[in-house]
């Protein structure tokens, strides 16, 4: 009996669409995103020894939020508004994406 599938396929299309740096920012991110059915991974980046020495402000985390290709341009309208955000600029792919298509 032979396989369906011929060949190996890969079928990543996420994307690091931006940098959370608020509890309170992560939380109606979170709620936008669920709402508006847009599926989410968080990415926790881990706080030096002195960072948690130091850092006395509880409030402040810092997260990336990952989601799929596909829902970028949904995301962006969602996040607008929202502080303690930082959105990736995905201008330079969709430049660089024509011009491989044109030639």
């Amino acid at each position: 009996m032979s396989s369906i599938i011929q060949e190996d396929q890969v079928f990543n299309n996420e994307v690091s669409f931006c940098r959370v740096y608020s509890q309170e920012s992560k939380k109606i991110l979170e709620e936008r995103f669920l709402a508006n059915r847009i599926s989410y991974y968080i990415d926790w980046q881990n706080q030096s020894f002195f960072q948690k020495l130091f850092g006395r402000d509880n409030s402040k985390i810092l997260c990336t939020i990952r989601i799929n290709r596909a829902d970028v341009e949904r995301a962006r309208d969602l996040v607008s508004g929202l502080e303690d955000i930082k959105l990736r600029d995905f201008s330079d792919r969709k430049n660089k994406n024509k011009n491989k298509s044109r030639k």
